[in-house]
């Protein structure tokens, strides 16, 4: 139904890497790509990394469903864990497709620096999704969940 927009924060604790994210969302579903680029890639093709599809559970809406449809091992936990969180929040099916390095991060792509680039663009996403999350949560709260 809407354009896509598309997002870019600074990777966490690095110099020159942004993360840049193109979101899409449809009546039906939310796409969203994520990718890492510093200076000196820009242009240069990245590789690919782990595309999930999630969608919220019916009868345990905090737990929402997920199965990844490409797997790359070192993007697949995050990539899994932002469709979950995206697909529980908006209560409608989620792609997420992550192609983010953390390589240029401060030390190289530890866990807490993971974290902090996923809760900075769980953050983002959110804030940009709250013409979906606001209905959902309205129905949500009616008990109506047709």
């Amino acid at each position: 139904m809407e354009a896509p927009v598309q997002l870019s924060i600074p990777l966490p604790r690095s110099l020159d890497t942004r993360i840049y994210m193109h979101l899409t969302v449809k009546a039906k579903a939310v796409v969203l790509f994520l990718a890492t680029a510093s200076a000196q890639e820009m242009g240069a093709p990245t590789p690919m990394g782990s595309f999930v599809y999630a969608l919220p559970d019916r009868y345990n809406p905090s737990q929402p469903l997920s199965t990844p449809l490409y797997t790359v091992e070192p993007t697949l936990e995050l990539t899994t864990r932002l469709a979950k969180l995206l697909a529980k929040k908006t209560r409608l099916p989620t792609y997420v497709g992550n192609s983010m390095s953390f390589t240029n991060a401060g030390i190289g792509g530890t866990v807490e620096e993971e974290m902090e680039a996923f809760k900075q663009v769980a953050a983002l996403v959110l804030s940009n999704l709250q013409h979906v999350i606001e209905p959902a949560a309205q129905t949500l709260a009616n008990g109506n969940d047709s």
